[in-house]
């Protein structure tokens, strides 16, 4: 009988140590991971929530601003910045998706692993059941009363309390697998139509970007339409458009000035024969890139026929179709960043310098991805193409500036094709 006891107790204590120790570690590192992501997910819907406040607001100020000409390259800006913070929170909510994919394919997993552990202990229980039925089905009475002492009845006693607390705690952990395992696919229905949810919401904020798109390409044409009505608005474009290219201009000299001096400290100093080392200078000599991967030229320099009343006649530089609001524009030659922002006019623009009185000029873009005092080489990116600005539709505007004069950049960038 002893015998039997001890070899029931053996295989309890196997199944306590499985049920006990390893099934409540695997589901702690379970947990644990999907704790960290629904976190993940929290801050992105919490960043989502300040972006919608961020359109709301700006669609507040359009409606105060609603018909009034004299504020049309105010208006035209905070569509611009509406146009932004759209595709931040479609960005946004891609993020989320992405995030809620890696969740649901945590729970399937789980679910997997759940399912896998609750047949694995109802196995063990069967072998504990068919374990008591080969010792005779023998009772925890009959244990007890066939001690042959009041000693080995109390030793008996303790033994059985064990075996009950043993077999108590298979049963609890199966009880405990099943809720986790509910609980799982709970989460995980939960999960995918949180999903949906937030891909609802993304398709309606891509629709309300075209939208807003639309309404800034139409105020553009407007604006260029009718000039008797916006020649004030006109003016100010032109007269902001020579504002940055002197601004440009006295930046340029400024930094050739500041790399002729760094230059002539460094041969002074290797000259000395305390330093050595050739020029780190920016300034590139050579030609120029494309900026863009299209070659389909909109918009030519200089004079041209716009058949837009109002519209420039002086094209500053050209405008490069075939590209839409993710093309890269990169570098079309190697210099320093020495303008990086937004105007009413060029919207986001960058300015590149090359050396003294020669630069490039990025503009409409739909974001830029360098700041002032970058040192870029020839086919870095900048950013990428859009419509900001008084532009309608996306292109690139692209300006070469020679001894700080605007030039023909197709004097220099060949194989274009003519699209005016």
């Amino acid at each position: 009988m002893k015998k039997s006891v001890q070899r029931a107790l053996v295989i309890v204590l196997a199944l306590a140590l499985v049920a006990g120790i390893f099934v409540p570690a695997v589901a702690a590192t379970i947990q644990a991971a999907m704790a960290v992501s629904q976190s993940e997910i929290d801050q992105l819907e919490e960043e989502q929530d300040e972006i919608n406040q961020q359109i709301q607001d700006l669609e507040n100020q359009l409606a105060a601003l609603a018909g009034d000409k004299s504020a049309a390259l105010e208006r035209k800006e905070l569509l611009d910045q509406q146009i932004d913070a759209l595709q931040a929170e479609i960005d946004a909510t891609q993020a989320i998706i992405t995030a809620l994919d890696g969740q649901i394919a945590q729970k399937e997993t789980e679910i997997a692993d759940l399912e896998a552990q609750e047949a694995e202990q109802y196995d063990l229980f069967c072998q504990r059941v068919r374990a008591m039925e080969e010792t005779g089905s023998v009772s925890y009475l009959a244990i007890l009363f066939n001690a042959s002492s009041f000693e080995e009845f109390l030793d008996q006693a303790m033994l059985v309390t064990e075996i009950m607390d043993y077999d108590n705690a298979i049963i609890d952990a199966l009880q405990a697998t099943r809720q986790q395992l509910e609980s799982a696919k709970t989460d995980l229905e939960t999960a995918r139509a949180d999903q949906e949810d937030v891909k609802a919401e993304q398709e309606s904020a891509k629709a309300q970007l075209d939208t807003q798109r639309a309404q800034a390409d139409a105020l553009v044409q407007e604006i260029l339409s009718q000039e008797s009505e916006y020649q004030a608005t006109l003016n100010e474009i032109e007269a902001e458009e020579e504002r940055i290219q002197a601004e440009i201009v006295r930046k340029s000299e400024e930094l050739a000035r500041q790399q002729a001096e760094e230059e002539a400290r460094r041969q002074q100093a290797q000259n000395n024969g305390s330093s050595s080392g050739g020029s780190t200078s920016s300034a590139a000599l050579g030609g120029y890139i494309w900026p863009v991967n299209s070659r389909r030229i909109t918009s030519p320099f200089g004079s041209r026929n716009t058949g837009i009343a109002g519209a420039s006649t002086n094209h500053k530089g050209v405008d490069i179709g075939g590209v839409y609001y993710s093309s890269v524009v990169r570098a079309a030659k190697a210099g320093t960043v020495i303008v990086s922002t937004y105007s009413s006019s060029y919207g986001n623009y960058v300015v590149v310098s090359h050396g003294a009185g020669n630069t490039t000029l990025y503009a409409h873009m739909s974001s830029r991805s360098v700041s002032v005092g970058d040192v870029v080489a020839q086919g870095d990116q900048l950013g990428i193409t859009g419509s900001t600005g008084i532009s309608s539709g996306p292109h690139l505007h692209f300006e070469i500036t020679e001894n700080g004069v605007r030039v023909n950049p197709l004097q220099y960038l060949t194989g274009y094709i003519q699209a005016w």
